[in-house]
């Protein structure tokens, strides 16, 4: 499966020209449509642009567009923040020539490690490109069990979709999936020319539906916070705050860490869980 930068804009475009209905941006609803929600005509319409403009840039084809047009639009079709930002990249995507070697593999600064060693409490790790996971803690590797995956499998798309075991893992699996596509869209609007990343939708697209199904959605978000619950085989029902923050100086690197509330029934089975794992085995 290729990753297309120009085909990917257009497919955002209209992604989310379906979602809005001609009635909420003033236009009247009835009468014959041959496709869902606004016409192209009618965002170049609320937009300002000339509709020859617009059908260019929704076909790649268009010249380099300005931050205004590219501001007015986002306001006809509603997008956030996250939203309006991808637009901007798959729009413009940076001129960057790939190395005929591909890119370096990720690593984890020395410091940064030391970082979640020192976070005994709190499960923690690193994403890379691709949500791949490249480190971890003690109490991270005994929630999620990173160290028992071969090396190939550490990435968390593929473990939400491949692993049959993710659906009870995760209570609230429909969720969780939708989150982990969301993130790994985005990221692909940044590095369109990623072949690892297209093998991975490829082969995640072959392998599970529902992956498919979501991919075709174009929903773009940032991972910064939420909470997750776990049903974990040894420490049972969790419920996870995490927080996840930017390494400095790795913009594709980012620091995910469960923060359960201190004195909660999960901060006791996680204690729990640490003093399971750091016993040595019989």
């Amino acid at each position: 499966m290729d990753i297309s930068l120009t085909g990917e804009l257009g497919d955002f475009l209209r992604s989310r020209r379906a979602r809005i209905r001609p009635e909420e941006v003033g236009l009247p609803g009835h009468g014959r449509r041959r496709v869902p929600g606004l016409r192209r005509e009618e965002v170049a319409q609320l937009a300002g642009v000339s509709v020859d403009y617009y059908i260019r840039l929704e076909q790649g084809r268009g010249p380099s567009v300005s931050d205004a047009v590219l501001d007015a639009i986002g306001r006809v079709l509603r997008l956030d923040d996250t939203e309006q930002q991808y637009l901007r990249t798959v729009a413009r995507p940076a001129a960057r020539r790939p190395s005929a070697a591909g890119p370096a593999p990720q690593k984890v600064r020395p410091g940064l490690r030391l970082v979640l060693d020192t976070m005994e409490k709190a499960p923690a790790f690193v994403l890379g490109r691709r949500m791949d996971v490249l480190a971890w803690n003690a109490l991270g590797d005994a929630v999620v069990g990173f160290s028992q995956m071969p090396p190939e499998e550490r990435n968390m798309p593929r473990q939400v979709f491949l692993n049959p075991q993710a659906r009870e893992l995760y209570p609230d699996w429909p969720a969780v999936a939708a989150e982990t596509v969301a993130y790994l869209r985005l990221d692909a609007g940044s590095h369109p020319r990623d072949k690892r990343l297209a093998t991975l939708v490829g082969e995640l697209s072959l392998g599970s539906e529902d992956f498919r199904r979501l991919w075709a959605d174009h929903q773009v978000k940032e991972k910064t916070y939420g909470a997750k619950r776990m049903r974990h085989p040894v420490a049972g029902e969790l419920t996870m705050p995490y927080e996840t923050l930017t390494v400095s100086g790795e913009p594709d690197q980012l620091l995910v860490v469960y923060t359960p509330e201190p004195g909660s029934q999960t901060a006791d089975r996680l204690a729990l869980l640490a003093s399971w794992a750091a016993s040595p085995a019989v």
